[in-house]
């Protein structure tokens, strides 16, 4: 039996239905029960989080998702609140009748669509629409309460997944109810975590008291908070390894400048920088720390390559002939290496075996060159696109983005539950590849040293963005970083 912590396992759709399924069958519990569990959850979650709320609309589909909203608008009906609910379908099983014939039973009336505006304001929304199996545009009369609910400015708590996210992908193929909270059941689902995941609004689990036995291996997990445990008192520079940052072309030193601070931020013992000449001087001033040095070709950059235990490179390689000579003599060394920028589009340029310790960290655009399909395809399903990158390149992945994606060569995907859109500026990824050579140089393995890596990026941007998200730059999470990579409350 697969060890469970339901904080961080996440779920695809069809394993959430097996799971309904299996605690129905196995366990004899009835759908209608589980439905009823799921409202009271919901409904105390409403009551807990809008106290003062006195006239509730609930807008329902034809689905389960749609039973649980009429038990929801019964309960609230018993607790003495107003309560418009709007039916844009009739129930389709037994079920979900069921419990239109409850909220019904205490005198409460299914509305149409039409109804809608005839209707006082509501304190609050509960939107029933659609449940876990919606991977399409909504249309028809759908669309149209998806827009009202939206436009009425009013709270809104989602029952499972808001209606237009997809419960696998956290894509929203059209409209989409932007919640203020989402009820979650029994598992969480993996698309309220990543790509336009931000409508699900504040996420809480209600496992409706099913046993672990019923579960099965998640699909996926959250990242959970993480640091480097304290060194050993007789740790020196040298046992803290030795990164490497390869690129800086004309015009693009301040790219593996920010890759190579991070490193020693992290906690490599020593940092080196092959760059162009122009470089040096600049970086020297700045940060005497880094140890750079202009090459002009393979055969100045191999002693370098020699001395270093990991590698960072791409950050400002360039494409033309003196990076791609860099990248090539790199990637012969063999060495734990994070591929990024230039790096990755040189890649695509001329697929090539990799080192056997490397970390893939693309942008959604780049993975989808490297994949051969769009950048759309990608954020279309970018569990998908995560695992078929690590398998073609035997490596670990980062795919970049809105709940960015880890994913190991076995198929393994952790998901990382912070950052913020401040995050949205240069330099931003040039710093997380310094972060993983850093991980990398201190011992980590590579998906471990991602994971870490990019809970550790997310964490301190974060952090940083306390002052406002508009503005914040690359190098303001660095003091931040440190904390957090020791385990300090930042």
């Amino acid at each position: 039996m697969t060890a469970h912590d339901l904080a961080v396992d996440l779920f695809t759709s069809a394993q959430s239905r097996a799971i309904d399924q299996r605690a129905m069958r196995e366990l004899g519990i009835p759908g209608f029960e589980l439905m009823t569990r799921a409202a009271s959850a919901a409904y105390a979650m409403l009551r807990r989080r809008w106290p003062a709320s006195r006239r509730v609309r609930v807008v329902c589909g034809g689905g389960n998702n749609g039973g649980d909203g009429y038990l929801v608008a019964r309960d609230a009906l018993a607790d003495g609140l107003a309560v418009d609910l709007i039916a844009l379908d009739p129930p389709k099983g037994d079920d979900a009748r069921r419990a239109r014939q409850a909220f019904e039973a205490l005198g409460g009336v299914a509305k149409p669509l039409s109804a809608w505006g005839g209707l006082a304001p509501a304190d609050m929304m509960v939107d029933a629409i659609y449940g876990t199996g919606l991977n399409r545009a909504p249309e028809g009369e759908a669309r149209e309460a998806i827009e009202a609910i939206n436009a009425a400015r009013a709270p809104v708590l989602a029952l499972d997944v808001p209606s237009g996210l997809s419960a696998d992908t956290g894509a929203c193929p059209g409209v989409v109810v932007r919640a203020t909270a989402t009820a979650t059941f029994i598992v969480r689902k993996r698309g309220l975590y990543t790509h336009q995941a931000e409508v699900a609004g504040d996420v809480e689990l209600h496992t409706l008291d099913l046993p672990a036995s019923v579960l099965e291996a998640p699909d996926a997990r959250l990242l959970v908070a993480e640091s480097l445990p304290p060194r050993a008192l007789d740790s020196h520079k040298g046992s803290n390894g030795h990164v490497l940052a390869i690129g800086g072309d004309h015009g693009t030193g301040g790219a593996i400048r920010m890759a190579a601070e991070a490193a020693l931020r992290t906690g490599a013992g020593l940092v080196s920088v092959a760059t162009r000449d122009q470089n040096v001087l600049a970086m020297n001033a700045a940060r005497p720390e880094l140890m750079p040095h202009g090459v002009d070709g393979p055969q100045t950059l191999q002693p370098m390559l020699d001395k270093a235990s990991v590698l960072a490179l791409g950050p400002g390689l360039g494409q033309a002939a003196w990076g791609h000579a860099l990248w090539t003599t790199a990637l012969d060394a063999d060495k734990p290496t994070v591929l990024d920028a230039d790096g990755l589009n040189l890649l695509h340029s001329e697929p090539r075996a990799l080192p056997t310790k490397t970390v893939l960290t693309p942008h959604p655009g780049e993975a989808a060159r490297l994949l051969g399909m769009s950048t759309a395809d990608v954020q279309a399903d970018r569990f998908a696109a995560a695992r078929a990158l690590a398998a073609r390149f035997h490596a670990t992945v980062v795919l970049k983005g809105n709940g960015s994606l880890i994913a190991s060569a076995e198929g393994e995907v952790s998901v990382c539950p912070w950052g913020n859109p401040g995050m949205a500026s240069g330099g931003m990824g040039d710093t997380l590849t310094g972060i993983i050579a850093g991980l990398l140089a201190q011992g980590c393995e590579p998906y471990h040293a991602a994971c870490l890596g990019v809970g550790l990026h997310a964490r301190a941007a974060d952090v940083a963005a306390q002052d406002g998200q508009r503005g914040l730059l690359a190098g303001d999470l660095l003091i931040p970083l440190r904390h957090l990579v020791n385990g300090v409350d930042a």
